[in-house]
């Protein structure tokens, strides 16, 4: 087991892992560490923990230390001019009349670079502008392209429930989301029902899919002829989440709703117990 401290760059990003050597780092401490490409102010997401050293990186560099009030200061003036470089940078875009939507701009800890995140519908040649903004401030220039998720996590926004997103509040990584787990839930298929401000699936049709995909192994399908302590009938309904079948019987008109648990012994009895 290998001790490390997990520290992000920015609220809910990606969680990326340190060896604190012999210093303690509590959590939301401002620490300096040094990335592949630059130094970087970060905050501690987790505290000291051990973990398994086939599930880290193969290079795994030490945390540098705690961050000054010297350093948080720079840090402060960095983002400031960010700010100012990218209304500059916008205006370059536009006279090079570029099809691409900047979203955010950055200095690393000792500016050795900016790095200007931006969306487009396709390749977008920036080789002028590149060299316009290394022109103008004088340091090494990235521009990066993000997608529509990205986006929505860097800049937030309220979501259909009326929270702020979960990518930009407290997801650390995007997670899969298919259209069948909304299918498994019984939502509406309408894309306005089930998209995100970034337009794509909601990251929380993840967060119960698990619970259905276990329900839906356990509860007989729809159609499928069961037995109830009532006699046989046929299964019309279900809530899988509570575990509710609803049953019409031979003969009668109006369905009857069984907590699957009542169902169980006299659905065993016929050798009917699904999954």
């Amino acid at each position: 087991m290998v001790e490390v401290v997990g520290v992000r760059y920015r609220e809910a990003g990606h969680i990326y892992y340190f060896t604190p050597g012999k210093s303690e780092y509590a959590y939301n401490d401002k620490v300096l560490v040094e990335s592949q490409q630059a130094k970087q102010i970060a905050t501690v997401a987790i505290p000291k923990k051990e973990i398994q050293p086939e599930d880290l990186p193969d290079e795994l560099k030490p945390i540098l230390h705690k961050a000054s009030a010297q350093e948080l200061n720079k840090e402060a003036q960095n983002i400031a001019d960010a700010k100012d470089a990218f209304k500059i940078a916008k205006e370059k875009i536009r006279l090079h009349e570029l099809e691409m939507k900047l979203i955010r701009a950055e200095y690393t800890f000792d500016r050795s670079k900016m790095i200007f995140y931006f969306t487009a519908d396709g390749r977008v040649d920036f080789r002028e502008l590149v060299k316009d903004l290394a022109g103008i401030f004088r340091t090494r220039i990235e521009l990066r392209q993000i997608g529509v998720r990205d986006e929505a996590k860097i800049l937030g926004g309220i979501g259909p429930c009326g929270r702020q997103l979960c990518c930009s509040t407290f997801l650390g990584d995007f997670i899969p989301v298919s259209i069948k787990m909304a299918k498994d839930q019984g939502l509406s298929l309408n894309p306005a029902k089930i998209s995100g401000l970034c337009g794509r699936l909601m990251c929380c049709l993840k967060y119960e899919n698990d619970e259905y995909e276990q329900a839906k192994k356990e509860l007989p399908d729809y159609g499928k002829e069961i037995a109830t302590p009532d006699g046989k009938g046929r299964v019309v309904g279900l809530n899988l989440l509570s575990r509710v079948i609803k049953v019409r019987l031979a003969g009668k008109e109006t369905p009857i709703e069984y907590d699957y648990e009542e169902l169980k012994e006299a659905m065993a009895e016929v050798g009917e117990i699904h999954g």
